[in-house]
């Protein structure tokens, strides 16, 4: 499935890649935590930092380091995380005139604690993404757009739903290639809240995890093929260290990762979608914009933090050359 021709006559006369609407977090990140302390007491850890993080603020960031004219549109608080996330934002060239804030919620924000296996423990609190509602997306922005990417979907309690689809569907109608991510859902709504999203929806990019919750299934062919059948077009799990797998009507393929050393994985699943819409941007085919989603993926998790990892289009495709180069082994061509 080739997606050029889609990219390039939507966007002709546009001014902006990508329209990015969805959540925004400040993450604190402590490194390592070999456990939690007991009431009243104090444990040590090696490292803590405050990032940006939040799924559609951490995509913007990988497409704008790719290269790409993105702007967000999202809610944090007048407070002080709010202040750190609009100048990461703007230090990154990411357009964040659509950020509305909001004078009564905090910025949301997550203590995220990597243990020594490198696996995340969570506590998060809604904040500002809570209190985001249709009537706070610029739609003047999506109107430019090539592609519009929804990312952090199940995570605004009062946008997801009815509004969320409504706002994609209109986003579609608008000529823009649409997008979404979604995340853990805690209520346990799952389909209920994204059943009626789905058919306005051109690329459905869950993880592995989210996505066998909104299915119901649990072996990849079966999660993908559901989700196409509830009206997506075409589905891409998000698999971590197993890669991504791919489907449509037309075809499904998988594709494996690319071996790095991992350092933290917080914020992988974002880095992949802003390598895969890149590729949507760039013309490339389907498994072209898989490959550029698990390489922006792959080196995103060579770093702590959500985006500092996030590479340049340069070392991407440093990285894919050098795979290819791998795969073809010495002297063959």
């Amino acid at each position: 499935m080739a997606c050029k021709n889609q990219a390039e006559t939507r966007g002709e006369g546009m001014k902006l890649d990508v329209a990015c609407l969805g959540i925004v977090v400040a993450d604190v990140i402590a490194v390592p935590v070999e456990k939690y302390p007991e009431r009243g007491r104090l444990v040590l850890t090696e490292r803590m930092s405050l990032s940006m993080g939040g799924c559609a603020a951490n995509s913007a960031v990988g497409m704008a380091r790719l290269g790409l004219k993105v702007a967000l549109i999202a809610k944090v608080g007048q407070d002080a995380l709010g202040d750190f996330c609009l100048r990461v934002l703007e230090a990154e060239g990411v357009r964040a005139e659509a950020v509305r804030r909001d004078r009564t919620a905090s910025t949301s924000s997550t203590m995220v604690m990597v243990h020594p296996d490198r696996e995340r423990s969570f506590i998060h609190c809604v904040g500002a993404n809570g209190t985001f509602r249709e009537e706070d997306i610029d739609f003047g922005l999506i109107r430019q757009a090539k592609v519009l990417n929804v990312g952090g979907a199940l995570l605004m309690p009062g946008f997801d739903g009815p509004p969320l689809a409504r706002a994609i569907a209109k986003g579609k109608q608008m000529g823009a290639i649409t997008v979404m991510d979604t995340a853990w859902d805690g209520t346990g709504q799952w389909m209920k809240l994204l059943a009626e999203a789905f058919p306005h929806v051109d690329y459905l990019l869950p993880s592995f995890e989210e996505a066998a919750m909104l299915s119901g299934e649990s072996r990849a062919e079966a999660i993908a093929g559901r989700l196409v059948e509830a009206g997506a077009k075409v589905v891409v799990l998000k698999m971590g260290e197993k890669g991504c797998y791919v489907a449509s009507e037309q075809e499904n393929f998988y594709l494996p990762p690319f071996e790095v050393e991992m350092v933290d994985s917080t914020g992988a699943g974002d880095a992949f979608v802003a390598g895969f819409v890149t590729g949507l941007v760039k013309g490339l085919d389907l498994r072209g914009c898989a490959e550029m989603g698990n390489a922006v993926g792959a080196l995103c998790v060579t770093r702590v933090g959500t985006t500092e990892g996030l590479p340049t289009l340069d070392e991407v495709e440093s990285l894919i050359g050098r795979s290819l180069q791998g795969r073809n082994g010495p002297g063959s061509g």
